[in-house]
């Protein structure tokens, strides 16, 4: 899949048609109020250039997961009015229980160009999640074009995602372009050297990552959770910490092919440890080969900091996904600090997927210092991953 080679907005006519947009309105919800409406913003630029352009905007999404029923605690309502504040103008939300119900019908019928309306949740239907045809064909009898602007459920094939690419000219929005030329141009033609972050709690969730990366990637660095099973494979004694046994042999056989192949592969070389999994525990520093019995590492010390930070300052190019320890302590959140300077410092083309390392990245300030903070979580893995993102490989191709 050359996911740089797919068609957009700007590549296709709109005025005057009906365009279907699958956006990520997946929002936090607190008594019905909206708490982070970063989705919704994310969103703007495409709903603006398609109204811009005289479009009639029917807009769609999931939120939450009401398991293929109506349940009103679900419902887009609270989108819609923020969307309206957004964009100045009433966005009408179509409440079918059906999604694309009697409602959606004739609203989507009345729509002037430049009007915009939003679908009640995708997922109230159990179709979506299985992507069945028959919803996929009801969304697509709304509409003239389809657009994905979902980056987030982009590894996902659903009636609202792929399915209905399938009976539209479908292209992707200015979210999904961002996230393939940001992410696609960093596996694909990096600008050296390429340095990848991965930290978190396991060695399971990042193997493909890890295995990708090794055949593109100058230096990887490895940190949080994960680390200590790298430092059993080396023979350590690693404590309390978090292992996963299973993956011992895979943690040597990565690391000899990192050798193989040229890349520098760095691990801790020395950790803070908590006497337990607490905030406010005993701690101490002590080098990664040297843990005591009843200790475990919740951070990285002071010495692989050092390390980490100077191989980030010379890169070309920066991907990072997942904390260097239990980064949401106070008490355990200096290397993900320091790694989080270090990238916002060093120039490099940034990119930061992830829900941990993004969340410590706007929580620290250093958010509007990074290149690229990506949408999506599992999604950025798996396109990190080198796996084809169904979201994406449905949307038409350039000519």
């Amino acid at each position: 899949m050359n996911a740089l080679n797919k068609k957009t907005v700007e590549d296709i006519e709109v005025n005057g048609k009906k365009v279907l947009v699958r956006c990520d309105f997946n929002v936090p919800l607190k008594d019905g109020e909206i708490t982070n409406d970063k989705r919704i913003v994310a969103a703007l630029p495409t709903i603006k250039y398609l109204i811009g352009h005289g479009a009639k905007v029917i807009l769609c999404s999931h939120l939450g997961r009401p398991k293929g029923e109506y349940k009103p605690e679900f419902s887009l309502a609270p989108v819609a009015k923020r969307l309206s504040e957004y964009l100045e103008k009433e966005v009408k939300l179509a409440e079918d229980a059906e999604v694309v119900g009697e409602n959606a019908k004739a609203m989507a019928a009345a729509l002037n160009d430049g009007d915009v309306m939003l679908l009640e949740n995708v997922r109230y239907r159990k179709e979506e999640t299985k992507n069945e045809e028959n919803f996929s064909k009801e969304l697509a009898s709304l509409a003239d074009i389809f657009v994905n602007d979902a980056f987030g459920t982009a590894h996902r094939a659903h009636c609202s995602t792929t399915g209905v690419a399938a009976y539209l000219p479908a292209v992707c929005g200015y979210l999904i372009q961002k996230e393939i030329e940001f992410m696609g141009g960093a596996l694909a033609n990096p600008k050296r050297p390429l340095v990848a972050i991965l930290g978190g709690a396991k060695v399971s969730d990042k193997i493909g990552v890890i295995t990708n990366l090794l055949d593109k990637c100058d230096t990887l660095i490895i940190g949080g959770g994960m680390a200590y099973t790298f430092m059993k494979s080396l023979g350590y004694t690693i404590g309390t910490s978090l292992l996963e046994e299973e993956q011992v042999e895979n943690a040597a056989k990565m690391m000899n092919d990192a050798k193989a192949k040229g890349v520098k592969f760095l691990i801790p070389v020395d950790n803070k440890l908590g006497r337990e999994y607490d905030e406010n525990t005993e701690s101490m520093i002590v080098d990664s080969d040297n843990i005591p019995d009843g200790w475990m590492g919740l951070d990285i010390g002071p010495r692989t900091q050092k390390l980490f930070t100077d191989a980030i300052k010379g890169a070309g190019t920066v991907i990072w996904n997942g904390p260097m320890g239990v980064s949401e302590w106070d008490n355990f959140a200096g290397g993900t600090i320091a790694v989080a300077n270090a990238v916002a410092e060093s120039g490099a083309i940034s990119i930061v997927g992830g829900g941990d390392s993004v969340a410590a990245v706007t929580k620290l300030g250093f958010s509007d210092k990074m290149s690229h903070i990506s949408t999506g979580g599992g999604a950025s893995l798996e396109f990190l991953e080198g796996k084809e993102l169904p979201g994406i490989a449905a949307l038409n191709d350039k000519d």
